[in-house]
């Protein structure tokens, strides 16, 4: 193992005792999305994304939100409609604080375009179809 991928464990494994308990995925479709961009002098950009799922076999509704600041650019964002068929990697809130309930999005992969947020290394599901003789 090199240097690097020990510094990278490292990292990951430390992430992992910090914040594991509260990583979270949710499944299930979109039922409200709300973009909402600002510019502030030309200069700096706030993107924040609100998204209600609703997971499959489920009559909750989790609530997702999705905020980050950059200087300069546009902050990219993939395509979501209502009704689309989503899987949300994000973290719970803290315990004890009033947004323990909403999820902050770390990734958001669409399954209805095949688009994600952020790339990852995994390939996405085949779906597996049955051909007739």
């Amino acid at each position: 193992m090199g240097f690097r991928e020990k510094i990278q464990n490292r990292y990951t494994q430390s992430y992992l005792e910090k914040y594991g308990d509260r990583l979270i995925s949710v499944q299930g479709n979109v039922v409200s999305i709300k973009m909402e961009e600002k510019k502030i002098l030309w200069l700096f950009n706030k993107l924040t994304v609100i998204l209600f799922i609703r997971p499959e076999r489920s009559k909750s509704i989790v609530k997702c939100v999705y905020s980050k600041n950059k200087w300069f650019k546009k902050i990219p964002f993939i395509p979501i409609n209502q009704g689309n068929l989503v899987i949300v990697q994000g973290m719970k809130g803290k315990k004890g604080k009033e947004d323990r309930e909403t999820l902050s999005v770390l990734n958001i992969l669409n399954q209805s375009n095949k688009k994600e947020l952020f790339k990852t290394d995994t390939k996405p599901q085949k779906s597996v179809q049955k051909f007739r003789k």
